[in-house]
């Protein structure tokens, strides 16, 4: 019996090799050919039946660890001793090799080309993964769509607002109006919808705004129930129509609505459930219907012309793609001498930005050679039939040039939810945890940091901008579709409102599945509807599913990523033991307050993250036994201690919310120092530690693979930005928490530092001049709540590869002074600075900078925020020549901003003593709010955008006349505003009439922006809601002064 299981364990791997072979072929193919695509699926189902069937070896192997002690040195020759085991794992093994037999004649008829095999194993070799060009946090990939859709909404809006004649006229036919923005996937629909959605004029001239994402797959009872969530009212998990519709009527009978509704792929979505119910709504309504096709315009009776987005002309097409592949200066005469064949490739794609984004991300990987250019041309790609007409080519043909092993990642991104935000350490967990990865163990993390960059590069994911260091992404819907498509006999993501989730779960039994469902919907999305799934790898749940108290997670004995959302998720909690194969475990938002004691016995478990479950408390001491953790992450949560003996799980490489512990019961911070693979760690409640010698003892200098460091102490900090407790900090426990943040330095291989909460009176030592300089990796450093630190570490500024600082609640500094620039240095200070914030720092007066000494030469954006600096240092606007933001709000004394030449971009807020903004000439969009002293705005010559509001003033400002931007937004009070409204007869018309367009906004007695005045110069035109008498509690109809 042994001999025979491991001969059929031999011959499944050598089947298994075989067919691989032909993998990369037929992935191709499979796209286009439904057959090839059912025997790629039946291939990969083979495949994981086999990894399934080594990890029960292993864990027989596990279990009987002793193998060593009886003198067998193989784990999986020892487990097979058990007779009734083998003969399990013999048949199930025979089973495979015959079905992998039955495969494999299959194969002959599709006559795959094993040349495929050969290209993208070279493909793999060679690829040069993130190495085409460097990102920063500031990358510009917009392209050419910005001033456009500006000039769209502001078109969109004023139809949205204005009334036409038909409608004056018969209000019982036109309560509503219908309109439509019409284009193909990727074109911007959405984001153009978007803009008018969130318009002001939009906001002051309706009663109910509604934002409906309908979708090809709606459900009427559910759009009809989320309408009516929207509406404010409640639809009791009704599920007939002709119930809801009163139920919506009576939420919004007498209201001036203002509806879109997004992707609408059938008139049905209006004329049989939304329209009815909107009969009674006030006369004014409008909707927006965003589409892909004319005849659902024509069909929900939209008011003509529609309004198409078109596509990008030939030449601004091959501008983005340009754009998109330059990486460096030096670059742009070598891509310049490929227009001819990269103006045939930007036609190609189509006139849609999204596409000449992607073919820009491919073309990045190819040499900046016409040879290499042409292949991607002539691609056979580009006349693919059998492809559904909604994917694109462009998107095709860079999945196609992925190496297959990115090719998996790429997919899988597609099934995570929209509405939640995936980290890159998530994301790669569940890589990992999946199989995706292949290399040593070590460098797992490191290989799926590339893979995500470059996926980044070929703008397939796209780094949402509110997180830095690219540490969160999403997928574009028309990409996303895509990946679908291509993973959709494996892969199920399924939201509220899909009508044929639960038939696609009767039918077919899938490898990995997504839900996503709203707080407020009752749809049948609960885990009853799972237990089909048997073979799940990969579940993924987000929104409150329900369940009952008798739900288990044993239903699925395959699984190996578990990650849940804001789900009740404590009935689970003594069946997650059972799951064998279980490497990724992450719940978030849940009521949870314990893990299995038995955890330790999920011997493949290398992830786990109990994120934001403040019942989360403490850790099982079980979980000393998970040899094979790389991922520990606790980061708000309660967790206030962690077993002694934590020292044991070298394998970890990202350590989140470690709480700092003296109490020897439990573990201290001397159990980090064995920990040597770390690549981040945080650290929590540091001001418990009284020995510095403890840590001193978690030998973080010694962590050379360690990148991303928190230290956190709790704040003392109030809302105001000051010490809390009236009795302070004592010197005693300054000195005691500088002591312990020194012996915690770290490795010079530091890239991202994080200091929270810190109240020592000097910042460490390691980050003071000389000590400094060892960090030479360091790109971002946060210092936040600093409550007693006197001055800025003067050691930052000569690490050569630092792009941002941001300290916010330093309440103790009170200057700037020369040391944080260092003038002797040879080189310029912060030689790569891209980004400093400096936010409610409240006692800092002074920033000395002389105008000799060179510093940030390529600073691009600064925050300045609640300080008392009068004015900006000379040096500041002499060498930082590249600096093209600021933004200063509520800074007491400014007094005055001038001599920035490179700026294009200028905020300042609440700054009561600020006089003058001057000599700016490349200032492209100023905003200003309640600075009631300003009077000079000089030597801005090219201004496109000037937004001002304050409520206080009652007339608009001297220097308006001096001003000429082609866009002025205006925030004032209602007496203003009526001035305003009067036109040429009212007294402010000198100060707006010589601007292109002008749109100005008053709030009304509930603070909300209700009134309205829209001015466009030629042809002359002013709308508004306001006259002389609304002031007084009158309110006129909308009018329309056109000269």
């Amino acid at each position: 019996m042994l001999l025979g299981v491991t001969g059929q364990i031999d011959k499944m791997g050598a089947k298994l090799g075989d067919l691989k072979k032909f993998l990369a072929d037929a992935e191709r193919r499979r796209i286009t050919d439904t057959s090839v695509q059912g025997w790629v699926t039946e291939l990969k189902r083979a495949m994981y039946d086999a990894t399934d069937i080594l990890d029960i070896c292993q864990l027989k192997a596990m279990d009987h660890h002793a193998a060593s002690r009886m003198g067998c040195c193989n784990p999986l020759l020892f487990c097979l001793r058990n007779p009734l085991f083998a003969h399990e794992i013999g048949t199930r093994i025979r089973a495979l090799n015959q079905k992998l037999d039955a495969i494999k004649e299959r194969s002959a008829a599709f006559g795959f080309d094993l040349a495929s095999y050969e290209d993208s194993s070279s493909k793999v070799r060679s690829s040069r993964l993130s190495t085409s060009r460097e990102t920063s946090w500031e990358l510009d990939r917009s392209g050419v769509v910005g001033e456009k859709i500006e000039e769209d909404t502001r078109a969109l809006v004023e139809i949205m607002v204005r009334r036409p004649e038909a409608e004056t006229s018969n209000a019982d036919n036109n309560r509503v109006m219908v309109f439509a923005i019409v284009g193909v996937g990727g074109i911007g629909k959405t984001t153009l919808a978007r803009e008018v959605f969130n318009d002001e004029a939009i906001n002051a001239n309706f009663d109910k705004k509604i934002w409906l994402s309908v979708n090809q797959d709606f459900d009427k009872v559910e759009l009809l129930r989320t309408a009516i969530t929207l509406a404010g009212g409640k639809h009791r998990s009704e599920k007939v129509l002709a119930v809801l519709w009163p139920i919506l009527s009576d939420a919004l009978t007498g209201k001036k609505i203002f509806l879109v509704m997004d992707d609408v792929w059938s008139h049905e979505a209006w004329g049989d459930v939304l329209e009815t119910p909107l009969n009674d709504v006030a006369r004014g309504s409008r909707v927006l219907v965003t589409t892909r096709d004319t005849r659902v315009a024509r069909g929900v009776k939209a008011v003509l012309p529609y309004h198409h987005i078109d596509k990008l002309d030939d030449e601004d097409a091959w501008s983005l793609l340009r754009k998109q592949v330059i990486s460096s200066e030096t670059d742009g005469p070598e891509v310049d001498m490929l227009k001819d064949i990269g103006l045939q490739i930007a036609v190609k794609c189509g006139g849609l930005p999204l596409a000449v984004k992607v073919m820009g991300g491919l073309l990045c990987q190819k040499d900046k050679q016409h040879h290499e250019w042409n292949m991607v041309l002539n691609d056979s790609i580009w006349s693919a039939s059998e492809m559904p007409e909604e994917l694109n080519y462009s998107i095709y043909l860079s999945y196609e040039d992925l190496p297959p092993s990115i090719k998996q990642c790429f997919l899988y991104y597609s099934l995570l939810p929209k509405s939640a935000a995936w980290s890159k350490n998530g994301s790669i967990g569940m890589w990992i945890s999946e199989g995706f990865l292949h290399g040593t163990s070590a460098d797992l993390e490191e290989l799926g940091s590339k893979y995500y960059k470059e996926l980044i590069l070929r703008n397939l994911i796209e780094p949402v901008t509110i997180w830095s260091d690219q540490q969160v992404c999403s997928m574009h819907d028309v990409v996303r579709s895509f990946a679908q498509f291509v993973a959709r006999d494996e892969a199920l993501a399924a939201h509220s409102g899909d009508t044929g989730f639960i038939s696609k779960l009767s039918a077919h039994k899938f490898l990995r599945l997504s839900m996503e469902k709203k707080v407020s919907e009752s749809d049948g999305l609960g885990w009853s509807s799972l237990h089909a799934q048997k073979t799940l790898r990969t579940l993924i749940l987000v929104g409150p599913i329900s369940m009952k108290p008798s739900d288990s997670i044993v239903d699925f004995p395959c699984l190996r990523t578990l990650h849940t959302e804001s789900i009740d998720v404590a009935v689970l909690v003594e069946s997650l033991g059972k799951l064998k194969h279980l490497r990724y475990l992450l719940i978030q938002k849940s009521n949870i307050s314990s893990l299995p004691d038995n955890i330790g016995n999920m011997k493949f478990l290398q992830f786990i993250g109990l994120v934001e479950c403040q019942q989360f408390v403490k850790v099982p001491h079980s979980i000393l036994k998970l040899g094979q953790l790389r991922y520990l992450n606790f980061y708000d949560s309660s967790v206030n201690s962690i077993p002694r003996g934590f020292c044991v799980l070298t394998n970890l490489r990202n350590l989140r919310g470690f709480p700092a512990q003296t109490d020897g019961v439990w573990c201290s911070l001397d159990e980090l120092g064995p920990l040597s693979e770390l690549r981040s760690l945080g650290v929590q409640r540091l001001e418990n530690v009284s020995v510095t010698s403890s840590a001193a003892k978690a030998k973080l200098g010694e962590k050379v693979h360690l990148t991303h460091l928190f230290l956190y102490c709790s704040s003392i900090l109030g809302d105001d930005g000051l010490i809390k407790d009236e009795k302070g900090v004592s010197e005693e426990e300054q000195r005691q928490i500088a002591g312990v943040f020194d012996e915690l330095c770290p490795s010079p291989s530091l890239e991202y530092l994080d200091i929270n909460g810190f109240f020592g009176r000097r910042l460490p030592r390691w980050m003071t001049s000389r000590s400094a300089a060892v960090f030479k990796s360091l790109r971002i450093i946060l210092m936040y709540d600093l409550a007693c630190c006197t001055q800025l570490p003067d050691g930052l500024c000569q690490l050569p590869c630092l792009q941002e600082i941001d300290t916010r609640r330093a309440p103790a500094v009170k200057r700037v002074g020369p040391e944080f620039l260092q003038p002797h240095l040879a080189t310029a200070a912060f030689p790569r600075l891209q980004k400093m914030c400096l936010v409610d720092m409240v006692e800092w007066e002074e920033w000395e900078w002389e105008e000799q000494v060179q510093a940030m030469p390529l600073l691009e954006v600064l925050e300045l925020e609640n300080c008392r600096l009068r004015c900006l240092p000379p040096g500041l606007a002499s060498h930082a020549r590249a600096l093209k933001s600021i933004s200063a709000q509520n800074n007491q004394h400014l007094n005055s901003l001038e001599n920035f030449a490179s700026v294009v971009e200028l905020e300042v807020a609440k700054s009561p003593d600020l006089e003058r903004i001057t000599n700016l000439p490349n200032l492209r969009k100023l905003q200003i709010e309640a600075c009631p002293k300003l009077k000079v705005l000089e030597g801005i010559c090219v201004l496109q955008r000037l937004v001002l509001e304050d409520y206080a003033m009652e007339t608009l400002p001297e220097y308006m006349r001096d001003v000429n931007p082609r866009h002025f937004e205006l925030r004032c009070s209602l007496t203003l505003l009526t001035s305003i409204a009067a036109g040429q007869s009212g007294p402010e018309w000198d100060r707006f009439s010589h601007i292109d367009h002008v749109k100005a906004y008053a709030p009304d007695e509930n603070n909300t922006r209700k009134w309205y005045v829209l001015y466009t110069r030629e042809p002359c035109s002013l709308i508004t809601n306001v006259s002389h008498s609304t002031s007084a509690g009158y309110v006129e109809e909308d009018q329309e002064v056109v000269s």
